[in-house]
């Protein structure tokens, strides 16, 4: 050995006495043949671990450079990656002769690798199938410089993983074809929730730093753009090895333009990918001598040697290896039994209780049965517990640990045993040990033992209730992530109803695990349990899933919302909110914060019904002409037609052969169009549900079809992934028009409601507007750069634009990208509003007839119905909406403005809303309450100003003054004087008792906003950069400060009236004395406009908040940085306060201090810390009003919808 592999195995000495487990590290040593049986015995003859650890190593330092290479890779295999970096730069140098291969023909190279990657190791038995293995290699090869897919396919039990596996032992191919490594993921069959786990891990394993996002992906769709974005970045040229593929839209989701291997049963899964494909078919068994090689290994002996039983035997086992391998390890214990298990095997004497038609060998459960007759009388029964198990599902060995009350090392002894006899597998790639069974294996247990499987999903739950009592597993533990994901399946197969309510109804566990893994999961085991959790109460059940689908955009987010507070935000009956204010009670005593929605029974701006008629992904839904109807479509296959008011199923029909992934209605609603993945198109009669016509002519999967609008000739617009939109004539048989244009799939079309033109949408990011008579292109929208933000690349901006539909009038056109919903004005292209409400990607808007409602769906499983009036509000015009708040007593009394044409007044404890005025011919700007609440007052878009008594209605003052509309107006404190700043840059004046007014002259542009001082005095500031201090019984101006470059955003006055801080879009905050009229600090460091700020009430700090998110907290006195607010991770794209922060407010002991912006936000002055966040319906929030307990708070966003919160205690 070279000295310098010996000195670090000297070094090195007592970290690796200290922490190797030698008995597998000396299965791979002896497998490698640089450790002889003998060799093994001495060192299993010593006492301790330590002791033992001390003799392997003190036998490896007698050795050569092949020993101590083959250690190291023994470290890397069995999860001590720590120790092998110890030894990493003493590996020794062997001569290129030899490749620097160890024993097996495997160099270091592609053993770390191929570990590093989660490649299985050879079983314990291994036959070389050279050419299958070199045919693989060879199609390999031909992914070095470009994608495409290679299909391993055959059927069960014929070897495809293990043949793959062996083609990857390969230096030359890894260094030259693949190296970015190697990423096995076994996938095996699966539901879209299976999927998003199995990806949610492959990402977190791709991402360890979590340099592209802190949480895992929420969707399949999120899952593939971001594999390709950690392929792209991280791992090019790697390729993706896909285990056990049984579906082929699995495939899908890594159709990302890389290197894919994948093996299968199916030889046509791949037809769904586009790419380059390569095929190896394996035969469906192994040929006779590689049987009775097998055989051979496992017993020791030369193939001449074997007992003529032999050949009969192999026989049996019809070709299998995996039979002939469960033989031989029977064989091997006990050498004797030629005779009798070969009699076993003709006789079939255990038989299936139920024959899967999935396999095709008869002889299994034979060899099974006999393989499990010959465990050891205890062990049978720790086999049998495996029943439980989901297929393709590696479970950690803790989870057994708990599931036997052992300690880990014993756990570990049980399951080597069916290692060895081939009953298990295991995955030896990380610290802990994984083990999973073969699918055919768990067939065979699950129908042995089915009469059981109910009392053993029990034992498994008894036993976590056991060991983890009333606590929830964290993410430190290792089993944490396999009880996430299936503690409600064993509750649910044990029928075990009251421990299954308790867990799938408790806040703790669904906060726990939508922390982890996102809400879709949880929702998705709601629908799959419903049968049992309904049993109980299926009220509570629905509050449970309703509150998850309806919050699960915030619970996607980072970071993560305070679920107990959106809990009490549900509806007083609901058993969320009484969860939620149970707990929120016990939290106070330990000094937590929580808010109630005191004014939420009233609140009915948002009204909308949420549907769940499918199985799975909603991917399309439409209103019949009448509005009556809604017709929707999914991965289900399915087409349903149910009531628009109630949800009550009317139709259900198996409509494809595949996923359905549009519907529409005819013109006179007589017809239904669908159009699938099995690239038809297909027309139904609405009510009977009759097949009527059948189109075929899209050469891939068909996207979107919808009608046109008139009756007089029925049309149908069709588009595909082949990037053609066509139009059919119903009455034809063929297809009469083909438009093309688009570079990638179009996902979208529709005709405008003149019919004259059709809009289509595409991956390729791009919005097309067509003429119908000419099949002509007319324009193009990219819709790509509105998503394109400071915080991303415009190289990674990749949008799949998912639907299109117009407005009744043609003025509109709705986008749905992303989860995001954007309405454009199709006469300047600029969009006027978005939208987010699903927790996950949305796939169709569309409008009702009269345009009054437009619906969505999702992958959420939702259809959702939306009030258009209240969810597409322009936010220009939102911001532009003003209310005032009166806090007296115990009573809030808000002053609002209605659809900007009404004045109401709202008693904000009890909701009670009086209607002030009828609708103003000129729309309303803004409006005030006097202090006493006498008057209220409001100023208008034409530059009026008006005067009204409440407790009649009745205006009666009124005064044209202003030249543009008034923006802000207030009362004096004694109510008499009426002060009003229009866009016109004047303030007025005005004495409405005595008629008298003067206008305060002097601003360049645009007042912002104003102040009352002491003693008859005004403070103005104004987009032209100035501050002025007026006398406003004079009108003259006292002081004029020049403060900033740009618009002065926000003033505020300090308690004590001694000094004033301004804040601006050049980005900069100042503090001003009004005593020397000079500048005292100037507070730099924002990245963003500062848009508002706040003195805090005993005058030591100001708090300043600018339109990145960003809040910082000053000392007054000094003009230094005390706190950076905000400082948490987010969403990318998301800013840390979901939009501009717009308001800002200190408690009376300025110990604590309230923002609000996208969402509000209550933070600890001392230390700058997230106390609590309260989520609005929308966002866009103006201004916050606090009561002076600090108790009281309210706001409005820009969905119209009134927030009057009280702190709870």
């Amino acid at each position: 050995m070279d000295v310098k592999s010996r000195n670090h195995l000297l070094l090195n000495h007592e970290a690796l006495v200290r922490d190797i487990k030698t008995s597998y590290i000396m299965d791979h040593m002896i497998a490698d043949e640089v450790l002889t049986l003998q060799e093994e015995e001495k060192v299993k003859a010593q006492t301790t671990q330590k002791e033992r650890a001390a003799m392997l190593i003190k036998i490896i330092l007698a050795k050569d450079n092949y020993s101590y290479i083959s250690f190291y890779n023994a470290l890397l295999h069995e999860g001590y990656k720590d120790l092998a970096a110890l030894l990493q730069d003493a590996i020794p140098i062997i001569s290129s002769c030899n490749g620097n291969k160890s024993m097996d023909g495997v160099t270091s190279y592609v053993r770390t690798v191929l570990c590093e990657g989660g490649v299985p190791q050879r079983p314990v038995v291994f036959v070389t199938r050279p050419k299958l293995v070199k045919a693989i290699q060879q199609k390999l090869y031909n992914l070095r410089n470009e994608p495409g897919w290679v299909t391993v396919y055959g059927m069960a039990g014929c070897g495809k993983s293990v043949l793959t596996a062996e083609a990857l032992r390969d230096h030359h191919l890894l260094e030259d074809c693949f190296p970015g490594g190697v990423h096995w993921i076994s996938v095996g069959k699966q539901d879209k929730a299976g999927l998003l786990m199995k990806l949610q891990n492959l990402c977190s394993r791709l991402d360890q730093d979590f340099s592209l996002s802190q949480r895992p992906p929420l969707n399949i769709e999120e899952a593939k753009d971001r594999l390709r974005l950690l392929i792209l970045r991280k791992y090019p040229r790697c390729l993706m090895v896909l285990d056990d593929i049984w579906d082929s839209w699995v495939l899908k989701a890594f159709d990302n333009q890389c290197q894919v291997l994948i093996t299968s049963r199916d030889r046509s899964v791949t037809d769904s990918v586009t790419g380059n494909k390569y095929e190896i078919p394996v035969e469906s068994g192994l040929a006779h001598d590689k049987g009775l090689e097998i055989l051979s290994l496992f017993v020791n002996m030369k193939i001449t040697d074997l007992p003529e039983e032999a050949d009969s035997i192999v026989g049996e086992c019809k070709g299998s290896p995996l039979v002939v391998s469960l033989i031989g390890a029977l064989l091997r214990d006990f050498p004797n039994r030629w005779e009798y298990y070969l009699r076993q095997l003709q006789n079939k004497q255990f038989k299936r209780i139920r024959k899967s038609s999935s396999y095709d060998y008869e002889a299994l459960d034979e060899a099974m049965s006999m393989s499990v007759e010959m465990l050891n009388e205890n062990f049978k029964d720790y086999y049998k517990d495996l029943s439980v198990l989901q297929k393709d599902v590696k479970v950690p060995t803790k989870v057994l640990c708990i599931l036997w009350d052992m300690e880990t090392e014993e756990v570990e002894d049980i399951l080597q045993e069916f290692v060895n006899k081939s009953l298990l597998f295991c995955d030896r790639n990380g610290k802990s040990f994984h083990y999973y069974l073969h699918d055919l294996q768990l067939d065979f247990l699950t129908e042995k033992n089915c009469d059981q499987l109910q009392e053993l999903h029990k034992k498994i739950v008894n036993q976590y209730k056991k060991h983890y009592k009333l606590h929830i597993p964290t993410p430190a533990q290792e089993d944490c992530m396999y009880w996430y994901n299936f503690l409600a399946y064993h509750m649910a197969s044990a029928n075990m109803q009251n421990e299954l309510c308790a867990l799938m109804f408790s806040l703790d566990w669904i906060k726990a695990k939508t922390e982890l893994v996102g809400p879709a999961h949880l929702i998705h085991e709601y629908v799959e349990y419903s049968h049992i959790l309904d049993q109980k109460d299926s009220i509570v059940r629905e509050n449970f899933q309703e509150f998850l689908s309806l919050n699960g955009h915030l619970l996607g987010r980072q970071p993560f919302p305070n679920i107990i507070q959106l809990g009490l935000c549900q509806p007083e009956t609901s058993e969320v909110y009484q969860q939620a204010k149970l707990q929120a009670q016990q939290e106070l005593v330990k000094g937590a914060f929580y808010l109630e929605w005191i004014n939420k029974k009233s609140m009915k701006n948002l009204s909308r019904l949420v549907v769940r008629p499918h199985t799975d992904a909603v991917y399309h839904a439409c209103f019949s002409k009448d509005g009556q109807r809604i017709a929707s479509c999914g991965a289900d296959k399915t087409l349903q037609v149910f009531k628009a008011k109630s949800g009550e199923k009317l139709l259900e029909i198996k409509a494809h052969d595949d996923e359905v992934l549009c519907c529409a209605f005819s013109a006179d609603d007589r017809y239904v169009a669908t159009c699938s993945v099995d690239k038809k198109v297909k027309i139904w009669n609405s009510r009977t549900g009759q097949l009527v016509q059948v189109y075929e002519e899209h050469g891939e999967q068909v996207n979107c079809c919808q009608f046109n609008n008139t009756n007089d000739q029925l049309l149908l617009a069709t588009c595909s992934n082949d990037t053609y939109i066509k139009l059919w004539d119903l009455n034809k048989k063929h297809c009469r028009n083909t438009m093309f244009g688009h570079l990638n799939s179009v996902s979208h079309c529709r005709f405008s409601p003149d019919d004259k033109y059709v809009a289509s949408c595409s991956a390729d990011g791009t919005l097309k507007l067509w003429e119908v008579c000419s099949a002509n292109e007319l324009k193009t929208i990219d819709i790509k750069d509105f998503f394109r933000n400071a915080d991303e690349h415009q190289d990674d901006v990749e949008v799949l634009v998912k639907c299109c539909s117009w407005s009744a009038n043609c003025a509109t056109i709705m986008v749905a990208a992303k989860n995001r919903l954007l309405l454009w004005n199709t006469e300047s292209f600029l969009k006027v509003a978005d939208c987010r409400g699903h927790l996950s990607w949305v796939h169709c808007v569309t409008f009702s007839p009269d345009g009054s409602l437009f619906l969505t769906s999702s992958d959420d499983q939702t259809i959702r119905i939306w009030e258009s009036s209240k969810v597409c509000k322009s936010s220009a015009v939102v911001l532009k909406r003003e209310l005032d708040v009166v806090f007296q007593d115990d009573e809030v009394m808000v002053l609002a403005i209605l659809n900007q044409k009404h004045l109401q007044l709202i008693n904000g404890n009890t909701g009670h809303t009086d209607y002030l005025t009828e609708a103003q011919e000129s729309l309303i700007c803004c409006c005030c309450l006097s202090e006493d609440l006498q008057y209220a007052a409001f100023g208008e878009e034409n530059g009026t100003v008006k005067v009204l008594k409440l407790s009649n209605k009745r205006v009666f003052k009124s005064r044209t003054g202003h030249e543009k509309s008034v923006q802000h107006c207030q009362f004096t404190s004694d109510g008499q004087t009426l002060i009003s700043s229009s866009d016109d840059s004047t303030i007025q004046v005005w004495n409405w008792q005595s008629e008298e007014y003067i206008f305060l002259k002097g601003h360049k542009e645009a007042v912002k906003n104003f102040r009352l001082l002491e003693n008859s005095r005004l403070l103005s500031w104004s987009f032209d950069g100035t501050v002025k201090v007026w006398n406003i019984c004079t009108g003259k101006i006292e002081e004029d400060f020049v403060c900033h470059e740009d618009a002065v955003l926000s003033c505020a006055i300090s308690p004590d009236a001694t000094k004033f801080s301004s804040t601006s879009a050049d980005k900069t905050a100042k503090i001003w004395s009004f005593e020397s009229s000079s500048v005292l600090h100037v507070l730099n460091g924002h990245k963003g406009c500062v848009r508002c700020c706040t003195f805090s009430f005993d005058n030591k700090f100001l708090a300043t908040g600018d339109d990145n998110g960003e809040i910082r907290i000053w000392d007054v006195s000094r003009g230094e940085l005390l706190h950076l607010c905000s400082p948490v991770t987010v969403d990318e794209g998301e800013s840390t306060h979901g939009g501009w922060v717009t308001d800002l407010c200190f408690s009376p002991e300025s110990n604590m201090l309230v923002s609000c912006g996208g969402y509000l936000k209550w933070w600890n002055v001392t230390t700058g810390e997230s106390l609590q966040t309260f989520y609005t319906n929308g966002t866009n929030l103006k201004s916050i009003y606090v009561s002076s307990s600090f108790k009281v708070y309210v706001t409005i966003d820009n969905l119209g919808i009134l927030y009057v919160l009280q702190m709870l205690e």
